[in-house]
C-alpha cells in the first residue's frame, strides 16, 4: 500500500500532519539518493498539490502543516516569518537546566547548499530566541563524561523567533545539546541511548502549533501524540506523566 501521513487537521484550506523523524520535508540536492518526501507522500495520499507553510529538520517529528493552494500559502508563511505563530516543543537534553528560562543568544543565517544566497545577505547574526521550561529529569547510573554518572531532562520549548535549527543550536550554546543531534550534540551520550533504547533519532518533537486560519480568522491549534520511537524513550525514563500533564 501507498505510504501515508496521519492528518492532524483538515479544512478546504490548510492540512495539518503528523511527520515522522527521517522523512524530509521537500526534495534537497543534499540528499539526491532519498525517494520519500512529505510533500510527494502528502500530494499521493490527497490527490492534490500541497504547499509547505514551514519546514522541520529531517530528524525532528511532529506538526507539519501545508496550505492547499499558493494565496493561503503566502499568508500563512507571513504569520510565521512575523513571529505570529506560536509553536511549542519538546526534547530530551544532555544535563539538569534551570527549570525555566529563556535563551536569548543571535545566531547567523545559515543556508544549505542548494539555496539561492541573495547579494544582500550578510552573515551579521539575527536575534533569536527560544524560552523552555523543564518538565522531568533522570540520572542514569552511566559514566559517559567525566562523572560517574549522567544526567538527562525533558525540555519543553517554545522558539520565539525561527532561525535555522535554532532549537538545537540554542541548546547547544547552552551546554544541554538535545540526545540524538549528530550535528550539535555529543556523540557518547547519543550512543549511550542507542545501546540503552534502541533510540536512533533526534529527540525533538513539535507538539503544537498555534495560529490565525487566514481566511475566517479564527484560533487554530493543532497538536500531534508523541510518535511511538519517542514515546518509548519518555516511558522508559518514567516519564510518561510529565508528558501528559
Amino acid at each position: 500500500m501507498p505510504e501515508t501521513l496521519p492528518i492532524l487537521y483538515r479544512d478546504e484550506h490548510l492540512v495539518a500532519v503528523h511527520k515522522p523523524s527521517g522523512l524530509l520535508v521537500h526534495r534537497t540536492c543534499l540528499d539526491r539518493h532519498e525517494t520519500r518526501f512529505a510533500v510527494q507522500i502528502l500530494r499521493d495520499q490527497l490527490g492534490q498539490h500541497v504547499h509547505p507553510v514551514h519546514r522541520l529538520d529531517r530528524g525532528t517529528s511532529g506538526v507539519l502543516l501545508f496550505a492547499l493552494d499558493r494565496d493561503v500559502c503566502s499568508r500563512l508563511a507571513a504569520q510565521f516569518e512575523t513571529q505570529q505563530v506560536e509553536k511549542t516543543y519538546l526534547a530530551v537534553v544532555r544535563g539538569h537546566p534551570a527549570p525555566e528560562g529563556i535563551i536569548d543568544h543571535p545566531l547567523t543565517r545559515q543556508f544549505d547548499a542548494y539555496e539561492f544566497r541573495p547579494e544582500e545577505a550578510t552573515d551579521e547574526a539575527q536575534d533569536a530566541v527560544t524560552r523552555f521550561r523543564r518538565l522531568a529529569t533522570t540520572e542514569l547510573p552511566y559514566a559517559v563524561d567525566r562523572y560517574p554518572s549522567s544526567r538527562y531532562a525533558l525540555l519543553e520549548l517554545a522558539p520565539l523567533t525561527g532561525r535555522r535549527h535554532q532549537i538545537r543550536r540554542h541548546l547547544k550554546h547552552i551546554a544541554h545539546p538535545i540526545i540524538g543531534d549528530a550535528t550539535y550534540g555529543k556523540g557518547r551520550h547519543n550512543r549511550l541511548f542507542q545501546e540503552l533504547f534502541g533510540c536512533h533519532r533526534l529527540l525533538l518533537a513539535c507538539r503544537e502549533i498555534r495560529f490565525i486560519h487566514p481566511l475566517s480568522g479564527e484560533t487554530i491549534v493543532v497538536t500531534a501524540p508523541l510518535a511511538p520511537d519517542f514515546a518509548s524513550v519518555i516511558d522508559a525514563l518514567g516519564w510518561s506523566s510529565a508528558v501528559a500533564a
